[in-house]
């Protein structure tokens, strides 16, 4: 980069000929698949430190906590896959309420498109899990391994006891959070107090006549938990930073979402070019120099080893712990904070920022509407289902009494956690009666079957196939009713091919 008070070279820059069958990979190669280098953060505090504090605790306590809680007797968070329902609390889902939760995913696509348009990449900064498990795992590397310097000099060195027991306790930290976070995740899927005492039944025993190591818990359970801690620890401990720029799909087209009046972490050019150090006595503008003392401490706590004053980048994820390591700085040279900050480019520019910007509010009116609607839906929903098979093997029967009987199966979903009585009706078929039980009691998230006859005069027949409608209604003044629709076969009567 030129001096501000430098002026560029007349002289020609000299160029070397290269031989016309010279290939241009003898000039440089480019690896597509380059081996990582590691980045050595450095610990630092401040002001946007302890608001990521605040937000990745409560996430860390909701993800280890939740699936202990118990709601009306069970767990109140659990996603039972052979039973098909979700448990949310009060609240169970169904596969037949599939799109309650798509409509739930697009809520959740269309705030992210709405937070990224108007604070950039702050859920990668401060909540996206990849970023707190490893902030975890970075806490624990300096836990046993030391500061940044130390870290880089251990590394280098030769092996040693106190480095193998540094390495061991490090790894052993890593293997613990990503077991307890494996089996944690495992826990949302299995009841997790079912899944613990299983957990503790380790034992000597033997099978097949063979003795070995015996588990009170499932092969499949086993496998999952197996899995997810392999996956913590790989992708916190060794990969952090590639997850980010090159596994996770939302650095690539995050950008799109961006605009001048975007707030991001960025680079005050314009206050800090040129930069150089200098001894604290010395007036910057004085030596031709700006306020970046170019210490690099913004480049050493980033956790994926950009150079923010280099511009905007797809591996920002807007951390902040570039502004807090420079402000250090700055309040050590008794120069202004804010040398690095969440601003806009416009207001880099000396431009005004606009707020409500045309992008910015369809996104979040999409959000308001939608959650508008998933509430009403909600609201509204009925946590019952009936369904009704009619016997097929036979169109009708005629009974002894010479009346004329259809038979179906009524099965009756409760998708209410708490136990239900019902009551069944039905209509389109005057003068038909019901034979058999036509009150039931269901329990929570339970499907009974209800077998049932229906039988009427011939002559009161009103035609060959006459449609009706089931009703079940709920009896325990939780005001809950649901209907089907089926047909009644009858003979070919007078009655029956008038009606047709």
């Amino acid at each position: 980069m030129l001096n501000k008070t430098s002026q560029p070279s007349q002289e020609k820059i000299p160029v070397k000929e290269i031989a016309e069958d010279f290939h241009p990979a003898g000039v440089a190669e480019l690896d597509l698949y380059q081996k990582r280098e590691k980045i050595y953060t450095r610990k630092i505090e401040g002001f946007y430190q302890r608001i990521r504090l605040y937000t990745g605790w409560p996430l860390l306590l909701g993800y280890f906590l939740l699936p202990w809680l118990n709601w009306s007797g069970s767990q109140a968070v659990l996603f039972d896959l052979p039973k098909r329902q979700f448990n949310i609390f009060s609240l169970t889902f169904w596969p037949q309420d599939f799109p309650l939760l798509a409509l739930m995913m697009i809520i959740a696509a269309f705030a992210l498109f709405a937070v990224t348009a108007w604070i950039g990449r702050v859920w990668c900064g401060y909540t996206c899990p990849q970023t707190v498990w490893t902030a975890i795992f970075m806490w624990a590397e300096q836990f046993f391994e030391g500061s940044r310097n130390q870290r880089i000099k251990r590394d280098q060195g030769p092996w040693s006891r106190d480095k193998v027991l540094r390495k061991l306790g490090k790894h052993g930290a890593w293997i613990g959070v990503a077991l307890v976070t494996g089996f944690t995740f495992v826990g949302y899927f299995s009841p997790i107090r079912d899944l613990t005492q299983s957990f503790m039944q380790v034992g000597i025993g033997s099978a097949n006549d063979s003795w070995g190591l015996t588990w009170g818990l499932g092969w499949w359970e086993i496998a999952w938990i197996n899995f997810f801690t392999c996956a913590t620890y790989i992708n916190a401990g060794w990969l952090r930073e590639q997850v980010c720029m090159y596994m996770c799909p939302y650095a690539r087209f995050q950008s799109v979402m961006f605009d001048k009046d975007t707030l991001v972490v960025s680079y005050d050019a314009s206050r800090g070019e040129n930069r150089g150090p200098r001894k604290k006595s010395v007036i910057p503008s004085e030596q031709g120099l700006g306020d970046c003392v170019d210490c690099k401490i913004c480049v050493q706590v980033c956790p994926t080893g950009i150079d923010i004053r280099d511009g905007m980048q797809f591996e920002c994820i807007d951390c902040a712990l570039c502004i807090d390591g420079c402000n250090s700085v700055m309040d050590q040279m008794g120069y202004e904070r804010g040398l690095i900050s969440y601003t806009t480019e416009n207001a880099l520019e000396g431009k005004p920022t606009t707020l409500f910007r045309p992008r910015l509010v369809a996104y979040g009116v999409a959000v308001l509407l939608m959650m508008s609607l998933f509430s009403w839906a909600i609201i509204v929903r009925v946590p019952l289902e009936l369904d009704v098979i009619r016997d097929r093997d036979r169109l009708y029967n005629e009974t002894t009494d010479g009346l004329v009987e259809n038979s179906y199966t009524l099965k009756i979903l409760n998708m209410d956690q708490r136990e239900h009585s019902y009551e069944l009706t039905f209509s389109g078929l005057d003068h038909g009666i019901i034979i058999g039980k036509n009150k039931v009691f269901v329990a929570g998230g339970e499907v009974t079957e209800l077998p049932i006859r229906l039988q009427i005069d011939p002559s009161n027949i009103p035609a060959t196939n006459t449609s009706i409608v089931f009703l079940i209604e709920s009896t325990d003044g939780s005001d809950y009713l649901a209907t089907a629709e089926s047909r009644f076969i009858g003979p070919e009567t007078p009655a029956g091919r008038s009606g047709e």
